[in-house]
């Protein structure tokens, strides 16, 4: 699937342990890939596999390592944090959201796996949304 730097949102990885079929087999795609993800996709996930999944602590522990192995991980740092409030702000999205396009930018990506935000918006001229789950005609 994605050829260029990309960057994974946490829903790819939701998706990639999910029992719909069709949406493990396009995020696991993605990840194959090795995206980018950051720290705070990494605590996304975790956080969605204790409370809404429900998995024991030694469980999830071991999927967001798996995880981890498998993409290229960036940390949040204040200079993130800095981008994501000015592209909150530019782009009118939520605070979530930004830091995920900001770690996006600043780790150089071109294309932004997510199902949050829409698909083919464009940032800064250079970060594209691609929301892999839907059908292309």
């Amino acid at each position: 699937m994605p050829t260029a730097k990309c960057f994974a949102d946490t829903n790819v990885a939701i998706y990639a342990v999910d029992a719909d079929f069709a949406k493990r087999e396009k995020a696991l795609a993605v990840l194959a890939s090795r995206p980018v993800i950051s720290t705070q996709v990494v605590n996304e996930y975790l956080n969605v596999l204790l409370a809404k999944q429900k998995l024991g602590r030694a469980d999830a522990n071991e999927l967001a390592r798996a995880l981890m192995a498998t993409c290229d991980v960036a940390a949040v740092t204040p200079d993130v944090t800095e981008l994501a409030m000015n592209i909150g702000e530019r782009y009118q999205i939520n605070h979530w959201d930004s830091l995920i396009v900001a770690a996006a930018l600043a780790t150089g990506c071109a294309t932004l796996y997510s199902e949050d935000m829409q698909d083919g918006q464009v940032f800064e001229g250079r970060l594209t949304v691609r929301n892999p789950f839907i059908t292309r005609g």
